[in-house]
């Protein structure tokens, strides 16, 4: 079963995210972005969080789908994450989670990786591409000039990549910055490392 998550970033304005948004079979909405679902009409099958972004008279309208969690130890992204692992969905797609504070969309990005070693198969879809966790070595669709960037969390990852246009030759990267900006030279690139993981940016 597959779910679309819709965060509290800005709203998406893409036609990507937004067809995902819309056709949902499973939406989970995240806390105060409940707010903007009620100006398209679209009705979530959960909301979810601590709900202190969520105003009394939009609680009671949606009590019946309200998941309260009050762990201040997480953000509500991943709360509605955990929602939806009970309910045996095995594909999220996020939407929303970018956006309006940097360091928010920096926090997000990188909790991918958390996503992904619970178990689902998890891509974060923005108003100009998509994110994707990487656990282990993958070859990854594309087409001839598509803008990719790479980053590595751990310092200890040795990369091999084919088909992208500046390679990278069993290397580390060190810094944050260092994968970025790469681009596909065919309808392919395959990414070889180890340990994991990696998050690959792809633009649409």
């Amino acid at each position: 079963m597959k779910a679309v998550i819709l965060a509290n970033g800005e709203f998406p304005s893409h036609p990507k995210p937004l067809n995902e948004l819309i056709n949902a079979p499973v939406l989970v909405c995240c806390d105060g972005a409940i707010e903007k679902l009620e100006s398209l009409t679209i009705v979530p099958n959960a909301l979810v969080g601590d709900l202190d972004s969520v105003k009394d008279h939009l609680k009671r309208k949606y009590e019946s789908i309200l998941y309260y969690d009050p762990d201040q130890n997480t953000n509500d992204l991943t709360k509605a994450v955990r929602w939806c692992l009970p309910q045996r969905i095995k594909e999220i797609v996020i939407v929303g989670a970018t956006g309006k504070r940097e360091d928010h969309t920096l926090g997000n990005i990188g909790l991918l990786v958390n996503y992904a070693r619970m178990g689902v198969d998890v891509i974060m879809l923005t108003d100009t591409g998509t994110f994707k966790p990487l656990l282990e070595s993958s070859k990854l669709e594309s087409y001839k000039g598509q803008q990719v960037s790479i980053f590595s969390p751990s310092n200890s990852t040795i990369i091999y990549t084919k088909n992208l246009k500046y390679p990278i030759i069993n290397q580390t990267l060190p810094e944050l910055w260092m994968g970025t900006l790469n681009e596909s030279i065919e309808d392919w690139f395959e990414l070889t490392f180890s340990p994991g993981p990696l998050i690959v940016y792809q633009k649409y």
